[in-house]
């Protein structure tokens, strides 16, 4: 199979747009597709510091790559890496390695929140003292608010995020199937401003998962492709095997799915208020209650009496 732009041997193809790419025509188009995302999605923004999420796998590895690639020559922006060390046993100490040497290639600082410092407990001592809560529920709330508190020490404008088209696809169908019109609306990338909550963007929307990683191995990227332990009970599995279905029997499903969410924000922001205006009243961070999801898992761990170390 030939490159559709020149004659090149093709190594990809890509049935959303009915062609093949060579190895230097399909960097290029990965490269042009996050430079015009970087472009929408800070408009006008002219200098400062950029926060680049670091989990040391590749999407977050391509994320930060590539916004190495497009601020490093803009003298008045600053690019950090952030990452957050949940806690997970054989699967985070691989990643902050190659987290640290990706950084280290790039010359780009590091900055890593340590979730047994921050929070005094870490995802594997709360899975096991809440057995029967899925990990990635109150993991993932809380990796978000500590990168968020990382991210407002490190004095960020944005927080770049490796969410690829199949994860963003994936998160718009999950919200659509709960009627979570407000959490919809508040998916990376950020349209409205959130009190206390720094802007996040997702300039890898366009590009597929295993466009992702083809594009980490061209390039060379250091990352671990490791599976988090705890992955096998995230609801979210079964929304990925339904996304890839879709797309196999449905080319350019997923680009469908990102247009309609784009639709239904901007109708609701002309509607309604998107933001979360409140604040908890245990740890000040941006929440839609009373108190934050963050908060409430904290307290559930505590009342289940996980000792620091484990049970």
């Amino acid at each position: 199979m030939r490159c559709s732009s020149c004659a090149a041997v093709a190594i990809v193809d890509q049935p959303y747009r009915a062609g093949h790419a060579c190895a230097e025509h399909f960097r290029a188009s990965v490269e042009e597709r996050v430079r015009r995302e970087f472009h929408r999605q800070l408009p006008g923004f002219a200098g400062g510091t950029i926060a680049v999420a670091l989990s040391g796998g590749k999407d977050s590895a391509v994320a930060l790559a590539l916004a190495h690639r497009y601020f490093h020559r803009r003298p008045t922006v600053r690019v950090v890496a952030l990452t957050v060390d949940e806690g997970i046993a054989g699967y985070r100490p691989r990643t902050l390695r190659a987290a640290a040497e990706l950084t280290e290639r790039l010359g780009v600082e590091h900055r890593i929140v340590r979730a047994e410092r921050a929070l005094g407990t870490t995802t594997d001592e709360a899975a096991a003292g809440l057995p029967g809560t899925i990990p990635c529920s109150f993991c993932g709330v809380w990796r978000r608010q500590l990168l968020n508190r990382a991210a407002r020490d490190a004095g960020a404008d944005a927080v770049v995020l490796g969410f690829n088209l199949d994860d963003l696809a994936q998160t718009v169908l999950m919200n659509l199937v709960r009627g979570d019109l407000d959490r919809l609306v508040r998916m990376a990338p950020h349209r409205v401003p959130q009190p206390g909550l720094v802007p996040r963007i997702a300039p890898l929307a366009l590009v597929p998962e295993r466009e992702v990683f083809l594009y980490a191995r061209l390039s060379g990227l250091p990352f671990d492709h490791a599976e988090c332990p705890h992955a096998h009970r995230a609801s979210r599995n079964l929304f990925r095997e339904i996304v890839w279905q879709l797309e196999d029997a449905l080319p350019g499903t997923r680009q469908s799915l990102l247009r309609t969410h784009a639709r239904l924000v901007e109708r609701w922001l002309a509607a309604a208020d998107a933001g979360a205006p409140r604040r908890c009243r245990s740890c000040g961070e941006p929440s839609t209650g009373e108190r934050c999801r963050a908060c409430e898992y904290l307290r559930g761990v505590r009342a289940a009496a996980v000792p620091a170390g484990g049970p």
